[in-house]
């Protein structure tokens, strides 16, 4: 499905009934906005691990602008704060009310952009292995220098340098620093994951040449109303629970959580306990 909106034309799928029964009543369940990362993924990533959520929320998925599925266009407008207003252009769309955001990695970023720009807008916030401000960058060059093949940092320098010239070069990209993303890396599950994606090369060259080095959400975190629940993974290479702990800091009622056996993909490296935290989170309701 597609939505015209703000001079693109937005992807979305939906997962799972809005209204169900409930002995005589028919109740209607939240509905979650799932942000995917990035920049140059698509909501794909979070198929099929957040499936089991769909008896919680009803879920919808969608491609950021120049990704996926959704519209190309000039890639100057590849940005975050237009990546935010397409949230909530699309929320209206959908004729929607207060929803539940997930943001992972760069979905993390819009998402807390979002939640601090239309607070009217969100019930709930989760925030999975993300930044508040641009630091990781520095966190994924001194990761990959510490841990990392001689392949790998040639292919983070890349990354950090904003200097995939096709496709071909950005999947790559994701072939050789699996192993940094995920402690339980399965080279033949990442390569059938990876085959089903659409990747951009302009998105991810635009944010990490451009508004990523300028990138800092600190001082608009107070403005977030919304119970928020954060997620790290401990050995994470670029978003390393410090920065999580930057969130927290700035949101003091947050409740925050770290993966002891995850790096930046929690929802692989422990997907039962992932999912058992985001469904007890959504339990929880505004006094």
């Amino acid at each position: 499905m597609r939505a015209a909106i703000r001079g693109t034309e937005i992807f979305f799928d939906i997962e799972g009934a809005g209204l169900v029964p409930d002995g005589t009543r028919m109740v209607e369940k939240p509905v979650l906005f799932a942000v995917h990362g990035g920049p140059g993924s698509e909501h794909a990533s979070y198929k099929p691990a957040l499936s089991p959520l769909a008896n919680k929320a009803q879920i919808v998925y969608f491609d950021h602008r120049g990704q996926g599925r959704s519209g190309r266009g000039p890639k100057e407008t590849y940005t975050l704060d237009n990546n935010v207003e397409d949230m909530e252009a699309l929320r209206k769309y959908l004729g929607l009310g207060q929803i539940v955001v997930l943001g992972t990695s760069y979905g993390g970023m819009v998402g807390m952009a979002y939640a601090a720009r239309y607070p009217q807008s969100v019930s709930h916030l989760i925030l999975v292995a993300t930044s508040p401000d641009n630091r990781f960058l520095e966190s994924a060059r001194r990761s990959v220098e510490a841990r990392g093949t001689s392949e790998q940092k040639r292919a983070v320098e890349k990354l950090l340098n904003a200097d995939f010239s096709d496709e071909s070069e950005l999947r790559e990209y994701y072939r050789v620093t699996g192993p940094l993303y995920s402690i339980k890396h399965n080279p033949t599950m990442a390569e059938e994951r990876l085959a089903r994606l659409i990747v951009s090369v302009d998105a991810i060259n635009m944010a990490f040449g451009g508004f990523f080095k300028q990138f800092d959400l600190k001082n608009e975190l107070s403005n977030i109303t919304a119970p928020v629940l954060i997620l790290a993974g401990k050995h994470d290479w670029i978003c390393p629970p410090d920065l999580s702990k930057a969130i927290k800091e700035r949101i003091p009622q947050a409740d925050f959580r770290i993966f002891e056996n995850s790096s930046h993909a929690i929802a692989a490296d422990e997907h039962e306990a992932y999912i058992d935290a985001i469904r007890g989170f959504l339990t929880y309701k505004v006094e």
